[in-house]
């Protein structure tokens, strides 16, 4: 299997039988991914080094903008696609298979979980897995130890407080928090200038 075909399988929300051929692949991928990562958490890099390292863990230039304090952790990082001006804080753990799409000026804060696979519900299949999505609009704001779980679209302009679990998608200019995370409030006309 080659990674084009192996992203088209996760990015076609198909299932991921325990023991397939997809499934085998992405031990591979995690593997280089574990190496890569390992090598932008084991000591300190220049920021251009650190773009250069997140570059060849998602297979893909960042915008010279991007900026990332270690430690960051993936276990696939193929699948994570990063807008300009994007900022990933210290302690982020990103399941990217289903795919991670991180839209410009988004901010991420210490320990944010992306979260993009579900495994079986059947215990005889538990090894399976589920792909789907998660979509960060235009100059979110994810605060600290948030989780967002597969499936999530979170829209331009929302804030997710700290310590919230985002089940279900985030309407724009929102404030959400809490477990499961629920709208708050909207953001007023003057926090929106």
């Amino acid at each position: 299997m080659e990674l084009e075909t192996f992203l088209e399988h996760l990015n076609s929300g198909k299932v991921v039988q325990g023991g397939s051929e997809p499934h085998l692949f992405m031990h591979g991928v995690s593997q280089e991914a574990l190496r890569i990562t390992a090598e932008i958490n084991g000591s300190y890099h220049e920021p251009s080094e650190l773009r250069a390292l997140f570059s060849q863990l998602i297979g893909q230039p960042v915008d010279e903008s991007f900026g990332l304090f270690p430690p960051f952790y993936s276990d696939c990082g193929k699948n994570i696609h990063i807008g300009k001006h994007v900022f990933i804080n210290m302690g982020c753990k990103f399941q990217d298979q289903g795919g991670i799409y991180i839209d410009d000026g988004a901010l991420i804060g210490h320990n944010v979980v992306l979260a993009t696979l579900n495994h079986a519900r059947s215990p005889r299949d538990r090894s399976s897995m589920i792909p789907a999505p998660i979509r960060i609009g235009k100059n979110v704001w994810i605060g600290s130890n948030a989780t967002v779980l597969p499936g999530v679209t979170i829209g331009d302009g929302a804030i997710v407080a700290a310590g919230a679990v985002v089940t279900r998608d985030v309407p724009e200019n929102t404030i959400v928090g809490g477990m499961p995370a629920k709208v708050i409030r909207h953001l007023s006309k003057e926090e929106l200038q």
